[in-house]
């Protein structure tokens, strides 16, 4: 039976649960071990092997948890790596931050969602960035990787003209197009569902 451990101490969300789901990807059966440190990366990453319809075994060796995570029938594969497609789902992102309050964990928290993307399916077809959201777009963004990644993919990313302008940034856009109100607001009417950060 193949045995993989995937030491996620120290990781921050949502890693511990992207490394263990790229490991029960790669088995058709077997056992995989992820140790973390806080019981937020364990709650997290049990949900995900059950939601995998894994069986799952808990210890707790001092301050770190060994969730022992068990395959033993091959799982219907998922392609992760699909191109998109013309599903209709738009991402508006209108700052570089994400959520209210702290400003620096909202910039933790943005950066944690661009990267998750690319393991999430169905891939948005647009994704939209308008206001200090641009910031993501351009020259010197944490982002920009995961962000040319998702374009390789198909996603559309569209960076407002008016708001690069503003913040004399145009000349530094780093991945997709720069666009203007009328096809921004063209893409949101015709969204079959919008999730706005």
């Amino acid at each position: 039976m193949m045995r993989k451990e995937i030491d996620a101490r120290g990781l921050i969300c949502p890693q511990p649960v992207i490394l263990t789901k790229k490991a029960l990807e790669q088995i058709k059966e077997g056992q995989i071990t992820t140790i973390v440190d806080n019981k937020t990366a364990k709650e997290n990453v049990v949900k995900l092997a059950r939601n995998m319809t894994c069986s799952v075994n808990i210890e707790e060796i001092g301050q770190d948890y060994y969730i022992n995570i068990f395959k033993e029938k091959p799982g219907e594969e998922v392609h992760l790596k699909d191109p998109a497609g013309k599903n209709g789902l738009v991402v508006l992102i209108g700052k570089d931050c994400m959520g209210a309050g702290d400003k620096e964990l909202g910039q933790v928290l943005i950066k944690g969602f661009i990267k998750t993307l690319l393991e999430v399916y169905p891939f948005p077809e647009t994704m939209i960035f308008l206001n200090s959201g641009v910031n993501l777009t351009v020259e010197g963004s944490e982002v920009i990787n995961s962000l040319k990644e998702l374009e390789k993919m198909g996603v559309e990313i569209l960076s407002c003209g008016t708001c690069l302008n503003y913040f004399n940034l145009e000349e530094k856009l780093a991945v997709g197009q720069i666009s203007n109100m009328y096809t921004i607001a063209e893409k949101l009417f015709n969204a079959v569902n919008t999730i706005t950060v």
